[in-house]
């Protein structure tokens, strides 16, 4: 059910129920963003409250109010949310924790919440466990805390599921205009997705930051994502947490490759979301996402009077998908002719200390390094202290670095290399003339490299693949494993299993020499020393099995022309969908870190893009001369794992292919593992 957030964010009065310090802090922040609705305590004994006069009840209240802060204990909670949705009220905060959330340590919270949930109704309520929210807009705030913003015109969005990283985030000094900051507890019924459609349906808000510990509803975050991207405004996401499943997954090596963290990585590129590390790139992202939406492209200029800082720019920017595009020759010209005959001319650009000063001469060098081809200027520009030094000089450029973004129509950036170096106040002055200050260079490179991704991102519409865990999930037999995966095209080699030692020489021979023998049942073959290659006579077969700690065996043909070896397969995470993982493979899939990640469902240009940015593509491509993979087999075998995938939808967990044999003519399945278990309707 769609809820009606409007009175909640925009309210015009406030009911505040409680008598300890948090409802006292609520009304005091009320009045200090300069809220001017009235506020209405709700205490059975006060008289007042912060010289606000108290209600005893709420049936005593004079109107519905539009916002309530509920601060008791969980059990009176639920029947104070049962009163304010029989009068009529908007929808409330529950701040109170003990609910689904601490279902760990209390058996009991499940049914509390539960009870929340029919006792709130159609009435929204955010939370439990939650401080609330603050409207930056419309200077209205239920925060029962201290906070760090101002009032502002046009900001970002803020939704995290944390209120200490919320109060963090408010104490911000690098010039971001935040519109609201929203927590949204354990999202009992208003998930983070529908509180980020409501906030990005405000046309002052310019983009949403997400902290994310958990996705609720998969199918209402795919809907946030397309609704952000009709309204032209883009999400930056912050996942936290590492999977269990992975740390603790036995039987595959996809589940440790594609665990949560890499499956929520390939959603967010799925859905167009730009992902960051940390809080300091979400905050350096949504500068620019504020200032000039998502970039062109990864194409930047960077200028700085230091052959050190130049240098600094282009090693950091290593670590980051960030291009400086060589020098056309307009560019050198017009550098040559505002900088003479003394500075070597590059991308990053030390233009020395011959122009400090001159206002015309660097107007017209920064103008010369902003052609149409670059998505971002930069000026890497460190200011000095404020209270110790003449800042005049430095402050002086911030007009050149304006004059020459209004000629070129290119976006510029200052960036300090250290953040403190970038007072707020300065920082704020170039966020108000359209100049992004950027604070630090790891996080403003790693920035610009999230939010120029998604320029260049093919983004689906399609809803994502996926389904509820199954139950008796059990993995099935190698042969098993294959069989399945042939009927739906995928090649394997000729085999034929056996629990008979005396038998395998034979069917070796059927088969052809020379072959390889496999101990079924097993996790990890090779570490387990259940698997032997190359076995050319039938003793040798013998001798190899009564090694083997199992009594089940297969022989299968060895393939001889393999170029390469890949690691398909395909893992269910609850949160994330089916997610589809392409890596080195063999031996390979521990020692390298060389994997791709896709949300399926999945196409071939997806697909080829993934295996193209593997470090192992330049073998599979010909290296060195020798024999090329063939490429479009490994496709068709990634396509019809996804088929099987779409088929057993709900009984499969994991489903991987290690090794994929990559041939100058085939792409076989040389091993196969396959987790199945009953579709839970």
């Amino acid at each position: 059910m769609k809820r009606n957030l409007d009175r909640l964010f925009r309210a015009k009065t406030i009911a505040v129920i409680g008598g300890g310090t948090w409802c006292d802090n609520i009304i005091q922040q009320a009045f200090k963003i300069g809220f001017d609705g009235a506020i209405y305590p709700i205490h059975p004994t006060k008289e007042k409250i912060q010289g606000v006069k108290c209600f005893a009840t709420i049936n005593a209240l004079p109107t519905p109010p539009d916002a309530c802060f509920i601060g008791v204990n969980r059990h009176a909670t639920i029947d104070i949310v049962s009163q304010l949705r029989k009068i009529g009220a908007g929808g409330a905060i529950c701040f109170a924790s003990g609910f689904s959330e601490a279902i760990a340590e209390d058996k009991a919270s499940a049914d509390l919440q539960s009870a929340l949930l029919t006792a709130a109704g159609d009435m929204p309520i955010i939370g439990p466990n939650c401080y609330g929210f603050i409207n930056y807009l419309d200077r209205i705030a239920l925060w029962p805390d201290q906070h760090g913003g101002q009032p502002v015109d046009s900001g970002v969005a803020i939704i995290t599921q944390s209120s200490n990283i919320a109060i963090n985030l408010t104490m911000q000094q690098r010039g971001l205009p935040i519109a609201y900051v929203v927590t949204a507890g354990n999202q009992a019924q208003i998930s983070l997705s529908a509180i980020g459609e409501h906030l990005l349906s405000d046309p002052r808000v310019t983009a949403l930051g997400l902290h994310i510990e958990g996705i609720a509803d998969l199918s209402e975050f795919q809907q946030l994502a397309a609704n952000a991207r009709e309204r032209g405004k883009t999400i930056v996401a912050l996942k936290v947490g590492k999977s269990e499943r992975a740390q603790s997954a036995t039987l595959s090596h996809t589940a440790s490759l594609a665990g949560s963290e890499a499956s929520a990585r390939a959603l967010f590129t799925r859905l167009g979301i730009a992902q960051v590390e940390s809080l300091p790139q979400m905050l350096e992202a949504l500068k620019i996402l504020h200032c000039v939406g998502p970039l062109a492209s990864n194409a930047i200029a960077s200028m700085s009077c230091s052959g050190g800082e130049a240098s600094l720019i282009a090693d950091c920017a290593l670590g980051y998908d960030v291009h400086f595009p060589p020098l056309s020759e307009t560019q050198k010209t017009n550098l040559s002719i505002a900088l003479g005959p003394m500075v070597a001319l590059s991308n990053p650009l030390d233009y020395h200390t011959y122009i400090w000063g001159h206002a015309t001469k660097m107007t017209a060098t920064f103008r010369a390094m902003l052609e149409p081809h670059i998505a971002l200027g930069i000026l890497v520009l460190d200011f000095p202290r404020g209270d110790i030094c003449d800042q005049s000089a430095w402050t002086d450029v911030i007009q050149c670095v304006i004059d020459a973004r209004d000629q070129s129509g290119v976006p510029m950036a200052i960036l300090a290399t250290l953040p403190e170096n970038m007072p707020e106040d300065l920082a704020n002055a170039l966020m108000r003339a359209n100049i992004i200050p950027l604070l630090g260079l790891d996080d403003a490179l790693a920035a610009i490299a999230a939010v120029s991704k998604i320029a260049k991102l093919d983004i689906h519409d399609q809803p994502v693949l996926t389904a509820k865990l199954p139950t008796n999930a059990r993995p099935l037999t190698e042969e098993s494993s294959k069989q399945r995966l042939y009927e739906f095209g995928i090649s394997v080699p000729k085999s034929t299993s056996s629990t008979n030692i005396e038998t395998l020489g034979a069917i070796a021979r059927n088969i052809g020499f020379p072959v390889a023998l496999k101990g079924q049942g097993i996790a990890h073959k090779t570490e387990m020393g259940a698997v032997v290659l190359n076995l050319s006579d039938g003793e040798t077969i013998e001798t190899a099995a009564k090694s083997m700690p199992c009594d089940d065996f297969l022989i299968e043909e060895m393939i001889a022309d393999g170029v390469a070896e890949l690691l398909i397969g395909v893992t269910l995470d609850p949160a994330h969908g089916y997610c589809m993982t392409i890596a080195a493979g063999g031996v390979l899939s521990e020692l390298l870190t060389d994997s791709v990640s896709i949300t399926l469902p999945t196409c071939s240009n997806e697909i080829i893009a993934g295996i193209s940015s593997l470090k192992i593509n330049k073998i599979l491509s010909g290296y060195r001369g020798k024999p090329a993979a063939n490429q479009q087999a490994i496709v068709d075998a990634a396509l019809s794992l996804q088929n099987y995938v779409i088929a057993n939808a709900g009984r499969v967990t994991e489903v991987e292919i290690n090794p994929l044999i990559c041939t100058p003519t085939r792409a076989i399945a040389a091993d196969a593992l396959i987790i199945l278990g009953d579709k839970d309707d």
